[in-house]
């Protein structure tokens, strides 16, 4: 296919489950650029967590944090934000603790928690290379919510949640889960997909030549807004069958795998 730009998911994606970026990961995008195709990414992280990639991979396109909802440069200058709606926020941070789920709000900038040493806030630092912002107190900062994050280890129980908040807030706000442990709740009326249009758009580049690839249920919108959309292996069924391929897991280079088969058409 003749593709001008490629958009990619981070976790589950573009690196592997310990985080890493693996050397067949970062040819495939230097191949991308030798042949005059725009590479960026669409993630539910915040841009601090991206900062290191655009180091690694050189990017030079605007990237989508937050689902999307922040867009920013590739030195991390915000080009746009949208924020939760207070009292949508407030709304969805008293559901998740009720259900006796860990919450993360970002705002401001900065990760902000209850508790540092509380599940997940490990793999979190490694994921964004940065500390959290520890307050007694996160009510304050729900007038200023970027993301909300529900965080859990019972993993089904994270998934009745979301399928309940989602019911609740309507289209007031946008709930998903980006990983099994982690449940967004991200500004209403934008998503990855509304970023890749935009972006599209900016460049002068149509649909049918921009690819994509993801593996969460988040990056569904991904694909609908591109000619070649690709599911990782790792991804679930659901999210396999809205993609037109299926590359490898991201544990066996399937992002590299993708783009040399499906993009350049290596056999």
């Amino acid at each position: 296919m003749d593709i001008d730009l490629v958009v990619s998911d981070v976790d589950g994606t573009l690196v592997t489950d310990d985080k890493r970026l693996t050397p067949a990961a970062i040819e495939a995008v230097r191949r991308l650029g030798v042949a005059g195709i725009g590479f960026t990414l669409a993630s539910s992280r915040p841009p601090v967590g991206l900062r290191h990639l655009v180091e690694a991979l050189d990017l030079r396109l605007p990237l989508g944090a937050f689902n999307g909802s922040t867009v920013c440069t590739p030195d991390l200058r915000p080009l746009s934000e949208r924020l939760i709606p207070e009292a949508v926020a407030r709304e969805a941070a008293a559901r998740l603790d009720a259900a006796g789920i860990d919450l993360w709000v970002f705002a401001d900038g900065a990760w902000n928690l209850r508790d540092g040493q509380a599940p997940y806030t490990d793999l979190e630092r490694r994921t964004l290379r940065t500390e959290p912002n520890v307050v007694p107190d996160l009510s304050p900062l729900l007038a200023r919510a970027a993301k909300i994050v529900g965080v859990s280890r019972d993993h089904a129980g994270l998934a009745r949640v979301e399928e309940a908040l989602a019911a609740e807030l309507g289209g007031r706000a946008a709930v998903h889960c980006s990983q099994p442990y982690y449940l967004d709740v991200t500004p209403p009326g934008i998503d990855k997909g509304s970023f890749v249009a935009d972006l599209g758009r900016q460049l002068g580049i149509p649909r049918q030549r921009i690819a994509t690839l993801g593996d969460a249920a988040n990056d569904i919108a991904l694909f609908r807004e591109s000619g070649l959309s690709i599911a990782m292996g790792n991804a679930a069924p659901a999210v396999r069958q809205a993609a037109s391929r299926v590359t490898l897991g991201n544990d066996e280079d399937g992002f590299a795998h993708a783009i040399n088969q499906f993009v350049f058409g290596d056999t």
